[in-house]
């Protein structure tokens, strides 16, 4: 079994460019059209087990407050994904890449 891993908020802003990673925002689409961090796509918590990623790519999720991208990295690693669980979540990102449309 791999290891789950957690990065704190600080870490996300190197992954948001990183070619290997995908940023997965798990919030609803409504939360994601309001704001969201540069590049991520939103796939919301509940449609998560239906999808399908790239083997290749680190997974790199957050939720609005951490349980749920805890939750489904867990789920994502046990199916053999690499991923990552942001702690804290959308809530506590303070960085240089946070998108606001609405």
């Amino acid at each position: 079994m791999q290891q789950l891993n957690l990065i704190s908020p600080r870490e996300l802003d190197r992954y948001v460019q990183d070619p290997d990673a995908l940023v997965i925002d798990l919030r609803e689409e409504e939360e994601f059209r309001i704001s969201h961090i540069r590049g991520a796509v939103n796939v919301p918590y509940e449609s998560v087990r239906e999808r399908f990623f790239p083997e290749e790519k680190l997974l790199v999720l957050y939720c609005d407050r951490g349980g749920s991208s805890l939750e489904t990295a867990r789920y994502l690693t046990e199916k053999g994904y690499q991923a990552c669980s942001v702690v804290g979540g959308f809530a506590a990102y303070r960085g240089r890449n946070l998108v606001f449309s609405g």
